[in-house]
């Protein structure tokens, strides 16, 4: 029961680390005085996207984990440190405004930019043997969430707190990445 609780514990933290990208692109989106119509469906579209990423990562990590088992785990933990590294790296970047309307192909575009590292993600945790529901519940509904609360608050705050949010998020994803790899420093 124990294990159980600390997967749940561990895919709610991944899954918020990957939803901050979203909260905060939401986040300045909400200042654009969106209805609350718009912000439900946008949430719902992220949300989705949170799940179908994963889960296309998720059976391609399986079928890597198969066939090349340990090797695969190395890379699993190589690219959560990559997509960490990235999210921060990008969070440091001033001036760089997203600016997609989240409408039609703009809501679709946008929703994809902020799920393709869940692909990344999903494709380590295949490899890793996560369970699969539990992974794609975690994520589309923290996903959702967090994009409704980017909106909302979107609305009643100023944009500094967006570049914090996906600092720290990739900063838990850095530390899972680097927890998949702990078995391997061994060998260094």
């Amino acid at each position: 029961m124990s294990e159980m609780f600390g997967e749940v514990a561990t895919l709610l933290l991944m899954a918020f680390a990957l939803g901050m990208d979203a909260f905060s692109v939401a986040l300045g989106m909400g200042m654009h005085k969106l209805r609350l119509k718009n912000i439900l469906e946008i949430g719902i579209t992220i949300g989705l996207f949170h799940v179908w990423m994963p889960l296309l990562g998720l059976v391609a990590g399986k079928f890597l984990s198969e066939k090349f088992g340990a090797f695969a785990t190395f890379i699993g933990g190589l690219l959560l440190i990559i997509l960490g590294v990235q999210m921060i790296w990008a969070s440091l970047k001033k001036g760089e405004e997203k600016a997609i309307t989240p409408a039609g192909i703009g809501l679709i575009i946008f929703a994809l930019s902020v799920s393709l590292d869940s692909f990344s993600v999903g494709l380590s945790l295949g490899i890793y043997g996560a369970k699969t529901i539990l992974v794609i519940l975690c994520f589309g509904i923290v996903a959702t969430v967090q994009t409704w609360a980017g909106l909302l608050l979107g609305r009643k705050v100023s944009g500094w707190m967006g570049n914090y949010s996906e600092a720290l998020g990739g900063a838990i994803l850095l530390a899972f990445g680097l927890k998949l790899l702990a078995p391997f420093w061994q060998f260094l």
